[in-house]
Formats: C-alpha cells, structure tokens, sequence
C-alpha cells in the first residue's frame, strides 16, 4: 500500500480509502490510485481486511442442487451481484438427504458475514437454527429470523391461467413442482385461484421433479385424454417434455393442445413451438438478495421488500 501511495503521490489513507470504496475521495485521485494498483499489481489482503473490519468479504450461498435451471440461473445472478459489491461465495449444496443445520455449522466454519438460501432449501430454514447467521432466504413464508425475498409466483400463474382461459379452454390441467417447494405451492394456489375466479372445476394436478423426463412422463399419461386442451406446467424444463410427448402422440400444440410454462429460461424461445412463459427477473432477485444481505452485514435496517412481479411472454405454444 506504501507503494502504491508513492506512485500515485497520495496519502496512505487515500488508498485505504480507494481500496475501501469510500466516496470520501474525488474521482481524479482516485483514477490516479486505480492506476498505480494496476500498474504494481496490487491487491487488498483480504485476511487483514477481515481482523481490520470484522468482516470476511464472504457471502454464503446453499442450494439443495444446481441441476435445476432456476437454481442455477439465481446462483449466476448472486454471483454477478456480489463481484460488484467486491464480495466471495461460499457455495454449499445439500443435496436429496442434506440437513441445512449443517450447512450453517460449514458456512460458520468458513467466517462467511452471512449466507442467502436458495429456492428448495428455504423449506429447511423453517426448522433450522441459523445460529446468528445473517439470512436472506428466496422464496418461503415470511420468517421473523431472515429477510424473504422472491417473485409472486401466484401471480404468474393465475395471469398463465387466464391467457389459457382467453383462449378458449373450458379447464386448465397442471403438471405441479414438488411437494416441498414453496414456489410449486404458490404457482399451483395462483392456478387454482384463477379457475375457481372462472367459475372453473381445477383438475387434480400431476406432479413433476421440475425435469423434462418427468414433463414427458406426465404428457405421456396427459395424451391419454383427448379432453385435455391446455396445460400449465409449473417450469418451462417440464413443459419442453410436455411438448414432446405431445409431438410423440401427434397432438399439435397450440392446434389441439395449448401449452404455458414458467420462468422464460433462456432456451424457451427455442423450443418447437416457441414456449409461451412467466419470466422471472432472476438478475434482479439476485441483486436484491445479496444488496438485502449486505445491508444486514452492515447493520443498515431492512424491511422484507414486496415480491418481483413476473410478466407473461406470449409465443406460439399458447
């Protein structure tokens, strides 16, 4: 740091402030600090940072699994979010048969300054001691202990529901996620409210892994009904094998069967026909979760912020 302050000629409080981001430094000496970093390749310690400061600059991040598409696309997002605030992960994945309980002991053992729980691990914060662990957990029923944040997913399938409906269809079957995920809870109450707002009777709903093999799986017992004319399925992964076994049984979609997913992943557009979806704002739910997370950390106050409202994509599925 001495270095660094003699090829910038500033003070060696200039560059702990330039290092430390903070505003009280003017943009031209702060370019002429940069400068001298990158010129002698320096690099802040982030060991003494953290006895100076108390923190480790470290998020913890648990996810049961990435092989989910959302799972994946919300760590990304995390990720970017918290290069830009110059924090590290700490990645923890529990698995089918992992206890979160253990995932805060190793996220403690790491020093993290706190963690953000991911999508099916929220279930397990309802039963689970963080221990002094600052939390943000995305998407589960409001928690005295931990900031909530997500998307209203009742929102984004009664407006998949309706379009359906505005189509012509006299039901909407569903192809519901797991009976433990608070967001296939959601978009399965969303589909029922919007049925019941019609006047409609809400078929009994099939459940899925969230994978395409079990959406063909369920499509394949679905071709069985010709009554069946539209469907909503819980993500676009399964609605991809919906789409195949439909072609598999030569139901044209949207001809003979009109097909909506949710999440808008980055493929759905690809899919034949073009998958007409829910798109969540996954960036921003990242960005709100680590900003939340850092506010925590800082003892700024936070108030659980409303839900991200999701937005229907119509394409030629539906």
């Amino acid at each position: 740091m001495a270095m660094v302050a003699a090829r910038a000629g500033v003070s060696g409080q200039t560059v702990s402030r330039v290092v430390n981001d903070s505003p009280r430094v003017d943009p031209a000496t702060r370019e002429r600090v940069e400068a001298a970093m990158a010129e002698l390749g320096y690099r802040p310690h982030r060991a003494a940072r953290a006895l100076r400061t108390g923190r480790s600059m470290t998020i913890g991040v648990v996810a049961q699994t990435l092989a989910t598409v959302g799972n994946s696309r919300m760590l990304q997002a995390v990720a970017e979010a918290a290069e830009v605030r110059g924090y590290a992960l700490a990645l923890v994945t529990l698995g089918a048969d992992g206890r979160i309980v253990d995932a805060f002991d190793r996220l403690h053992d790491q020093d993290v300054d706190g963690a953000i729980v991911l999508n099916e691990a929220s279930a397990l914060t309802r039963d689970a001691d963080p221990a002094g662990l600052a939390l943000v957990v995305v998407d589960a029923p409001a928690d005295p202990r931990f900031t909530v944040i997500g998307t209203d997913h009742a929102a984004g399938a009664r407006a998949a529901t309706a379009h359906l409906l505005d189509r012509g269809a006299t039901t909407v079957h569903h192809v519901a996620g797991p009976a433990d995920s608070f967001a296939a809870a959601e978009r399965e109450r969303g589909w029922r409210e919007a049925l019941e707002a019609r006047g409609r009777t809400a078929p009994d709903p099939l459940r899925g892994d969230w994978s395409a093999a079990d959406g063909h799986r369920i499509g394949e017992a679905l071709v069985a009904d010709p009554a069946v004319a539209a469907v909503f399925a819980a993500n676009d992964q399964m609605a991809l094998g919906l789409l195949r076994a439909f072609a598999d049984a030569g139901r044209r979609v949207p001809e003979d069967v009109a097909v909506v997913g949710f999440d808008d992943i980055a493929d759905a557009a690809e899919f034949r026909p073009p998958l007409t979806t829910v798109r969540q704002d996954f960036a921003a739910l990242g960005e709100r979760a680590v900003r939340i997370l850092v506010d925590r950390v800082e003892g700024r106050d936070v108030a659980d912020p409303p839900l991200l409202m999701p937005s229907l994509i119509v394409r030629a599925s539906a």
